[in-house]
């Protein structure tokens, strides 16, 4: 893993990344935090999703026991752990809380109040 001028990072395939989410984001008591991405030409999607309440995640199809969502209530932390990575998982990734999130066809979705975080490349290539 390189760590890039702009603050971003760029990964072999098939590596791995941790991605941790602004403190920013997880104030204000919001339940829901949500890692989303946005590849270029393509519309923002979201990968992961955590209830802070109790626990509970949700991963779409594309990323499904590839990545995984933590939370450390102690440390009031979120983090989102990227594994096996693919070329196609090459975009801007966005940690954001909500309100409250739904799952709508497979896609996270947040509602209520939300906060995004600034954003942080991530580059899968060889």
């Amino acid at each position: 893993v390189q760590m890039v001028e702009s603050g971003g990072y760029s990964v072999s395939p098939g590596g791995s990344l941790k991605l941790s989410c602004p403190p920013s984001v997880l104030t204000n008591g919001r339940n829901c935090v949500a890692w989303f991405r946005r590849a270029p030409g393509k519309e923002r999607q979201g990968v992961a999703r955590i209830f802070r309440g109790s626990g509970d995640t949700y991963y779409p199809d594309p990323v499904r026991g590839r990545f995984t969502i933590t939370q450390d209530n102690a440390k009031n932390t979120v983090d989102l752990h990227m594994n096996s990575l693919e070329p196609e998982d090459t975009a801007m990734y966005y940690c954001a809380g909500f309100d409250y999130c739904v799952v709508r066809d497979g896609a996270i979705i947040g509602a209520g109040s939300d906060y995004w975080g600034q954003g942080t490349q991530v580059t899968v290539s060889s």
